[in-house]
């Protein structure tokens, strides 16, 4: 049902940066861009992509509160590695990997704008 999820940045070049190396640990490649404007990325044509974008009315980006981008992971190890990959390129702790509930395993973090996002894998 989803197609894609767009976050707001007000550096794209660092965004870009910092996306690349985080979602390489998750098969993500860029797969659509528009330079100086957005940048997307996803898994394959089935899944659900990332975009990264410089607002379209050019006011500042800004951070939606409620707002999450949950990205999903194949393995417990894999959020592991995930949330390690975000902190070690600067983004923030919001919550360490863990099993939250029964079936899901994850982990909580903000890029470097400030958007919230989490590492979650859904099985036993």
């Amino acid at each position: 049902m989803l197609a894609y999820v767009t976050i707001g940045t007000n550096d794209l070049a660092r965004a870009a940066a910092w996306y690349d190396r985080l979602l390489a640990e998750l098969g993500g490649n860029r797969f659509m861009e528009d330079p100086g404007k957005f940048i997307a990325w996803g898994t394959g044509p089935a899944g659900a992509g990332l975009g990264v974008t410089v607002p379209f009315d050019q006011n500042p980006a800004t951070v939606g509160n409620g707002v999450m981008v949950a990205l999903q992971a194949g393995s417990r190890e894999q959020v592991d590695r995930v949330h390690a990959r975000a902190l070690e390129l600067g983004g923030i702790d919001e919550g360490a990997p863990g099993q939250r509930f029964e079936g899901f395993y994850a982990a909580y973090f903000r890029d470097l704008d400030g958007n919230k996002l989490n590492c979650c894998y859904m099985g036993a």
